[in-house]
């Protein structure tokens, strides 16, 4: 129950919904009940027809005289309306029974209806809340986490929640009050009878806890093992052509199948010891009413204290206790299952962001100066990848940073767009940490153009426009014309509105980078970082792409990680690192003159 009480707040929203579920629940538990006891009038019309008819009104003599009251006015009322006819009398009776039956299905179909609305309303803010949790957490927890696990939390892990929020609402409201209405009337027809039932009750309570001990275990491995299959799902979707290309498909079919196969195992045992529960307490339930009948049997039959009537009508109760007793059992099951589903999802949502805004983070709207990386040592697990590295890139100026993989580069994107912190020294705007920069605002100042063209599966407009608002179609084309993009946009055969597919896959590479592009060129930021943006592309790609950043980078700051040399030779300063340090620095002739580190690197690309 730990769980719920972190759950609960998101039900505080639509608690006008559940205070409805909670009235009718009342109603229905009630009804439950009096359905019941107005069997007792209808047996006596039919086990007694000769029975003195009440003709006056009767008085209530007390609570331990509430059935005797109870079978007497609705005795007199009958008698008012159907006189010495046993037949009419019958009617009646049989109507009563109809009607009662009626309002108790009727308020449990509203009670149902409103608690429709609180279940798919938590569903709807903690899926929410679980998707803007999973946008604002920084890059490095999902490097660490799989796709498809977290997927699993997101779809499946909520469902299971959902289920059983409503299941602790039934066995909070619904079913506790009819289990206690129908006891009160069973202690006023019986108190001896009812103390002999609840001897046996106990017993068999705790037979059923004894099933659902392991199932919040067994629950916990098939979400887990549904997050990694639906992982290796996602993978087997992103990889398909490497999988093919290296005729893998075995391997992943294997690898899939024995997921599968551990969930078909886990799942196999969690639904049997689930489906236990319904019998065992069943059989248990029918145990404890065998031994009512021998008992009560015997108060009707040998000691005389009971009537024949009020004993079926007992029977009855006693019956009316075991469905919502089973629901109680199913509800503390589905609970066991929904905190392992919690669980899961809370890790998500209770987790601390590191790169959270400090609290007195500021707006930065303009750059104005310079960007200043001060003694800055950066280290993704174990080993540092930037060592004391220092570095100033004035205002308007074009840095481009190179040297062998694993040297850095690319982490120097990560730290000045605060996709990761610094682990040592400081990175400064204008002076300014960036830490101290509230993230939103120091993104808008930065516009970045990666490797990879991330594309979504949108139209080509869309695409361009990301997070952009309040541009109109004339900006959209001067922005892909300047991105070299307008020529291939305009023959596609809706322009502009095409849609390209997952990942941008309807275009080829040299297109999908030439839209990332424009859509950094439409954003028009002060700072533009591009991380190996030429590397992926053939030659013919790489000239209109080329052509496109240098349009694109003018009187712009800009940060350059180059793999192909030639892309930076117009640069104002190049920054040659080797692991993770700076080793020569100065112009493209600058360096070359020097017969260094870069001059090697222009040599042996030039081989190449």
């Amino acid at each position: 129950m730990d769980y719920f009480k972190k759950i609960i707040r998101y039900a505080i929203p639509y608690k006008k919904y559940g205070f409805l579920n909670i009235l009718f629940n009342i109603l229905y538990a009630f009804f439950s009940t009096l359905s019941f006891l107005v069997l007792m009038p209808m047996l006596e019309v039919i086990f007694k027809p000769t029975a003195p008819k009440v003709t006056t009104e009767p008085t209530f003599k007390g609570i331990a005289d509430t059935i005797n009251y109870f079978k007497e006015f609705i005795s007199y009322h009958i008698t008012n309306i159907a006189g010495d006819d046993k037949s009419k009398a019958l009617m009646v009776v049989v109507g009563l029974v109809i009607v009662t039956f009626f309002f108790k299905n009727i308020f449990n179909y509203l009670a149902m209806y409103f608690i429709t609305f609180l279940r798919n309303g938590v569903l709807k803010d903690i899926r929410n809340d679980l998707y803007k949790k999973t946008i604002e957490l920084p890059i490095s927890y999902f490097s660490e986490k799989r796709k498809g696990d977290t997927m699993a939390r997101i779809g499946t892990d909520v469902l299971e929640i959902q289920h059983s929020f409503l299941s602790i609402l039934l066995m909070i409201v619904r079913e506790p009050l009819t289990i206690i209405f129908t006891i009160v009337a069973m202690v006023l027809i019986s108190v001896k009878l009812t103390i002999f039932v609840f001897i046996f009750i106990p017993i068999s309570g705790y037979v059923i806890s004894l099933i659902g001990k392991s199932l919040k275990r067994k629950s916990d491995s098939v979400q887990k093992e549904q997050g990694y299959f639906l992982s290796l799902l996602e993978e087997t979707l992103g990889g398909l052509k490497v999988i093919k290309g290296f005729t893998a498909e075995k391997e992943f079919q294997k690898k899939f199948e024995a997921s599968t196969s551990r969930f078909y195992h886990f799942s196999n045992t969690l639904v049997n010891r689930t489906n236990l529960s319904s019998p065992a307490s069943e059989f248990l339930g029918i145990g404890v009413i065998a031994v009512l009948l021998w008992y009560g049997g015997r108060l009707v039959l040998i000691d005389g204290s009971l009537n024949g009537e009020d004993f079926i009508a007992y029977m009855g109760l006693a019956y009316n206790i075991l469905t919502p007793a089973k629901a109680i059992s199913k509800a503390s099951y589905s609970v066991k299952k929904g905190n392992a589903a919690a669980e899961r999802v809370l890790e998500i949502l209770e987790t601390e962001n590191p790169l959270k805004d400090a609290p007195n983070a500021i707006d930065k709207k303009t750059f104005d100066t310079e960007i200043a990386i001060e003694n800055v040592s950066f280290k993704y697990e174990d080993n540092y990848v930037l060592k004391d590295f220092s570095l100033t890139i004035p205002k308007g100026k074009m840095v481009a940073l190179v040297g062998q993989s694993g040297s850095g580069k690319s982490t120097i994107a990560n730290l000045l767009t605060r996709f990761y912190d610094v682990n040592k020294g400081a990175i400064k705007i204008d002076g300014t940490d960036i830490t101290n920069i509230k993230k939103h605002s120091l993104r808008q100042l930065e516009g970045l153009v990666t490797q990879d063209s991330i594309l979504f599966n949108d139209t080509i407009k869309n695409n361009i426009t990301l997070g952009i608002e309040g541009k109109s179609d004339e900006e959209i084309i001067e922005a892909a014309k300047i991105a070299n993009a307008h020529e291939f946009i305009k023959d596609l055969p809706n322009g502009y509105d095409t849609n390209i597919g997952d990942s941008g896959n309807k275009l080829s590479g040299g297109q999908k980078q030439r839209l990332s592009i424009a859509r950094a060129v439409l954003k028009n930021p002060p700072i533009m970082i591009l991380d190996e943006a030429t590397s992926a592309l053939d030659t013919e790609s790489e000239k209109l792409v080329q052509d496109a950043l240098e349009k694109m980078m003018q009187n712009r700051t800009s940060v350059v990680i180059a793999h192909r040399l030639s892309t930076i030779q117009k640069a104002d300063m190049i920054v040659v690192m080797q692991k993770g340090k700076i080793v020569e620095q100065g112009t493209h002739e600058e360096l070359i003159s020097k017969s260094g580190t870069y001059k090697k690197l222009v040599e042996m690309q030039s081989l190449g």
